[in-house]
């Protein structure tokens, strides 16, 4: 493995040694119960520990429902993705639909002039005035058989009339659609930026003590609730190794680490916590949905006994928060605005369940 990239090994040793890193600042959402938080500025009194435990569990829940609204935002972009390319493909087949309609009707309009020159005799009339049997029968033959061209033909043209108009109606309501989910999309946008904004604007107002001892307080409750995780005897249980494509996504999982969360980002150089775990195993040669509420939807579900590096762990019971086991009761993820792509503790966070991407 060339230089400055991890193997799934190394990552393992590396999570023997790193207690330290299980429960690093900001890696952990806790259920969202926010208390009464008091308006202060920089210069007020400094916080009490009680008030920044409040302070803490408000921008939890800041972060969280920011990182619902990404969720919806990243489900709306996708939509419309699709949706745009629908149109674009009802639209092609509307122009080669209008061109294929437009050779029947030449056709069609050769075979009635051509009728109109025989004079539309009837067939007794066209044998008496024949003077060779014969060739009247010949012309009799090629006359039938122009009679069933010209059905399948007419038909060929009332299917194509029907397609088209189908096209049209289709492609339209693709226009509506594509439209809800632009609002969707915008309103999603409105509602992620301002719990962001409202999170900083809480920080900003802290003294640089306070958000030391804030950030001191996110890790103890990291420690917290991995501890009680691990004190459960899950790990006892947890013996699944990786697969090949496990261990690609994981290696590249472990490559964007130190790199910035950004809502709605799907790297190189910045993600969101589903835009990582999509990433991490379209390298590996699988596509997966994009949300993490659509990964525990769509993914396999597996027992958390059963788990394995490279599977992803959903948290919050609202699915709001994806990460990818790593091994060793830890994760890698990309946890919340202000942070970066790290390692953690796979119980610091209220585990919905776990996902395997890999069939």
């Amino acid at each position: 493995m060339g230089a400055g990239k991890r193997s799934l090994t190394t990552v393992t040793m590396a999570l023997a040694c790193a207690a330290a890193i299980l429960a690093a600042p900001g890696v952990a959402y806790a259920e969202p119960t926010p208390g009464p938080t008091p308006p202060r500025t920089p210069s007020s009194t400094p916080a009490s520990t009680k008030d920044l435990e409040a302070i803490r569990k408000k921008l939890d829940k800041l972060y969280h429902d920011a990182a619902v609204a990404t969720d919806a935002y990243n489900a709306a972009e996708e939509k419309t993705d699709k949706q745009s390319a629908q149109i674009v493909e009802l639209a092609r087949a509307i122009v080669q639909g209008q061109a294929k309609l437009d050779k029947l009707k030449d056709r069609a309009g050769a075979a009635a002039r051509a009728q109109y020159r025989s004079g539309g005799l009837p067939p007794e009339a066209q044998l008496m005035l024949s003077g060779d049997p014969q060739e009247y029968l010949d012309g009799a033959g090629r006359v039938r058989q122009g009679e069933r061209a010209t059905k399948g033909m007419l038909a060929e043209l009332a299917r194509t009339q029907k397609d088209l108009k189908q096209y049209a109606k289709d492609a339209s309501a693709q226009w509506q659609k594509l439209e809800a989910n632009r609002k969707a999309k915008a309103e999603a946008k409105k509602k992620v930026t301002k719990q962001i904004a409202a999170a900083e604007k809480l920080e900003s107002e802290l003294e640089k003590d306070e958000k030391d001892r804030l950030a001191e307080l996110e890790r103890e409750a990291a420690a917290k609730a991995q501890t009680a995780w691990l004190d459960s005897g899950v790990l006892e249980d947890i013996k699944g190794e990786a697969t090949a494509a496990g261990k690609k996504a994981v290696e590249y999982a472990t490559e964007q680490m130190g790199k910035p969360y950004e809502w709605g980002a799907e790297g190189p150089k910045t993600y969101d916590c589903s835009g990582l775990t999509s990433q991490a195993w379209a390298a590996a040669g699988q596509a997966i949905p994009r949300t993490s509420q659509e990964q525990w939807k769509q993914l396999d579900r597996v027992d958390i006994k059963d788990m394995r590096p490279g599977d992803l762990i959903i948290y919050n019971s609202d699915a709001s928060h994806v990460a990818m086991y790593i091994g060793d009761g830890a994760m890698i993820h990309a946890p919340r605005p202000g942070r970066t792509v790290t390692m953690a503790g796979a119980g610091s966070m209220p585990i919905l369940g776990v996902v395997r991407p890999a069939a």
